[in-house]
This record gives C-alpha cells, structure tokens and sequence, in this order.
C-alpha cells in the first residue's frame, strides 16, 4: 500500500533473470547416509545432507517460454520467443507448485523438472505480483509427490542456519548455505505489502522461486530477490515469508482469483530520533500515526492521529510495509491486537481487519470522448482500486489508466498512473468533472507523490 500513485522502480536484481533455454535436469535420487543434522556450533564439521535429503526432492526446476512483442524503430513492430529459468517448490501432494511470479509473468508454455527428472507441463492457477508469487498445478500428476512442509510459524531468529535450494543459472539443483541475516526487512523496493527474510545464502540468477529452510527441512520462505550490482549474489538475498507463501497457496487452492489482503485503515510515518525524543522514548520505534480512514477498522478500534503504533499482535511495526504485512497476512474479519503508545502510556486495542472498500476492476473505466482529456481512460479512485495500482488508499480523485497516442491528452503531457485531484481549485470526485474539460482550465495532478498544476492549452 504505497503513498504514491507509481510503483517505485527497485533497485534490486530479480534472481530468476536466466537464459531462456530449457532447464537442466536434476541429480535424482539420494544416496542413503548416516549422517546427523548439525545441531550445535561444534557439530557443523558434520553435514546437511539429513537436511538436503528431506527438502531438495519437492523442489523443482522451471523453465517457461512466450511471445513478447519489440517496437524498434528500424524494423517496426514484431514478436519474438522468450523465456526464463527459475525453481519452484511442491507444496501439496497433487502437484501445486510455488514460485515467484516474475519467474511466469507473460509466459504461455510452462515446463517443472523434478528432482528425479520427471517432467510435467503446468498451468497458473493464481499470480499475485504484490508479494510476488505464484501458484502451478501440474498437468497429469497420477501419485503422491514429494512436498514440503510450510512452516509459518516465525520462529526464526537472526544467526539460524539456513540451505537455499534451486536452479542458479539454469545448472540444474544446487544447495548454498548460510544464515538468516536479517528478519523483517521492509524498504527493499521489492514490495510495498512484504517484510522479507534476509539471507546471506548465495542466490543467483535461476534462484528465485526456490526454497529457503531450515534445520528441520521445513520451506521458510521463497527466494524471491538479490541486491547487487554485479547480478550475481553479493551475500544479500531476500525470501519471501512462509506466512505469505501460505496465504498466496490457501488462497489459490480455494478457488480465489486474487488475494484479499485486508486492512487496518491506517497510514503512518516512521518515528525518527528526533520524534522519538518529543515523545519521551528510548529509542526511535513504532510508527505515527498521520492518517485514520474514516469508518475502517482502526478508526472503529479507536486508532486516532498522534498515535505511536509499535507492534500488532506482539510483532514489532517500524513502518508502514511491516504494518501492511503484519495486517495484510491475516484472514479478512479476523481481530489483531494493536499495541500504540498514547499520551505516554501503553495502551493495547482490538481491531478486526477488512478487506479495502471499493471496487478495483479497471474494466470499468470509461474513455472521455470531448475536451482536453480526449482520448484518455479514467476511473474514480477508491481505496480497493487504489491499492491494486499500487498507489495511496486514502488517495482521492480520478487516475487514468491509458492515454491513446496521438490524442490530445497524449500531446499534452498526461500519463498513465495519473491522478486528477482538482480542476479549477475544486476537487475532483467523479469522472464527469473530466468528461468535457475545456482549454484554460487550471488541473492538478498527483504523479509519482508531487502535486503539479497547470492550464490546458
């Protein structure tokens, strides 16, 4: 739930970046061994092969081809193939695999290699781009395949030893270990609803969408990321949370044609030192509240501006990512316990999360046939379809979601993703405000979190 109506421009290497050539087969079968999971300092002169042996059979290989279509300015328009290579893991029995969803975005032809090199073709049952992942059936699956088991639990601490399984480079399966170097991280740009496990496990190119797990051979997390400057691992990877694996799975297998992330109504800046000082902390913590929806959950909760959120559900928030993950993981109607400091005391409420209101179908739009918006397609914002665009929930006015080349919107300098806030000094509510703007005309727009005003020509 960004504060700003574009999606930022991350400065971070996806990891399913491969050739597009078809995956390599894996190692299959594992020998039999005798060996323990380490379990203490001392014992890591043993092995991970306990570990190895538990996880790398559910994870598989993916390869997946396409068509895209290039405009060069020699040559015109004209399609040619695609592809990419990443991992994926089997999370049910019948075949429902997970992956990142940047690893099958505009993908036709999906190819899942198991590790014990057999081959499957797989359709998309649900791609949610916020967190990232996406969800495979298998086609023609006749037993019982190997899985793992998602533990969502959070009980991970910094420092625990963890293996990450999959593809790197379209090699073929490839272990790396390492620990967990960081939990809870938020300001990646990799996502605006995700708070990511940090991994110095190396990840590379074809890892994403494979497993990151622990020391009982349990699926954490997705390797979904990498911060680098090479495109190959520097030793800062990130994982998708099991939390959020889990509700992208439940909500697939349930039928749901997208996830339903519900809100608390709130929006908030991180406090500062200089705020933690004013308000008598010890330490800069928790997030202010700047923003209450009127009539949603935290407004009904009690929630009021001034207020310091520091945790929900006992799970510490420091800004505005950790508190749309912390609420955005949770079942719709489902009660969190918010922990805020007011007037200097600790104050603990409940609130019961819904999901935003409004309708986010962008079919609706209407185009505008006369006047300076000629040529443009419109919607009226509300916080649902605000939110499915990537922008503010509590913006207000009417975004345009395309501009047709040539007209005169276009020529004007009006972009996809903009939002129209007021049009002679007077807000906008409707897209009938818009419907036959005439020259001279003084519009305000709201593009990438800056107010610009001008008079159509």
């Amino acid at each position: 739930m960004k504060t700003h109506a574009l999606i930022a421009i991350a400065a971070l290497t996806m990891s399913a970046c491969g050739a597009p050539a078809d995956t390599q087969a894996q190692e299959g079968v594992f020998a039999e061994t005798n060996r323990v999971t380490p379990g203490d300092a001392g014992s890591m002169k043993a092995s991970f092969a306990p570990v190895v042996r538990t996880a790398a059979p559910a994870v598989v290989n993916i390869s997946a081809r396409g068509v895209q279509t290039v405009r060069d300015p020699f040559w015109g328009q004209f399609s040619q193939p695609t592809g990419s290579v990443g991992s994926g893991v089997i999370v049910r029995p019948e075949g429902v695999v997970v992956t990142n969803a940047h690893v099958i975005a505009g993908m036709s032809e999906i190819k899942v290699v198991l590790n014990d090199r057999r081959e499957f073709s797989a359709r998309v049952i649900l791609a949610d781009e916020r967190s990232d992942i996406a969800v495979l059936q298998l086609e023609g699956v006749e037993e019982r395949l190997p899985t793992l088991s998602i533990d969502d639990r959070e009980e991970q601490q910094i420092g625990d030893l963890v293996l990450a399984i999959g593809n790197p480079f379209g090699v073929g399966q490839t272990v790396t270990n390492g620990i967990i170097s960081a939990l809870n991280r938020t300001e990646t740009g990799i996502s605006d609803s995700g708070s990511f496990i940090q991994t110095d496990a190396a990840i590379n190119p074809g890892n994403s969408g494979g497993a990151l797990v622990d020391m009982d051979g349990e699926l954490i997390g997705i390797n979904t990321a990498i911060f680098s400057r090479s495109g190959s691992s520097s030793g800062v990877g990130f994982a998708v949370p099991a939390s959020m694996v889990r509700q992208v799975v439940d909500s697939a297998v349930g039928g749901a044609r997208a996830v339903v992330r519900p809100w608390l109504g709130i929006k908030g800046e991180s406090v500062t030192a200089e705020r933690a000082r004013e308000l008598g902390l010890e330490r800069p913590r928790g997030l202010v509240v700047t923003g209450v929806y009127a009539g949603g959950p935290g407004a009904r909760a009690g929630l009021r501006e001034g207020d310091v959120i520091t945790a929900v559900d006992g799970a510490e928030v420091n800004d505005q990512g950790g508190l749309n993950f912390r609420v955005g993981t949770r079942a719709p109607d489902t009660a969190v316990q918010v922990e805020i400091l007011r007037g200097g005391r600790t104050q603990t409420l409940s609130a019961r999360v819904q999901p935003l209101p409004g309708d986010a179908d962008v079919a609706r739009a209407v185009t505008i046939q006369q006047g300076a918006l000629a040529g443009a397609q419109v919607l009226t914002l509300n916080p649902a379809l605000a939110d499915a665009l990537g922008g503010d929930p509590f913006a207000s006015g009417v975004i345009i979601g395309r501009v047709a080349r040539g007209s005169y919107a276009n020529r004007i300098g009006f972009q996809r993703g903009d939002i129209v806030v007021a049009v002679d000094g007077r807000p906008v509510t409707s897209t009938q405000a818009l419907a036959n703007l005439g020259r001279g005309a003084e519009v305000t727009i709201q593009r990438g979190g800056q107010r610009v005003t001008g008079v159509m020509r």
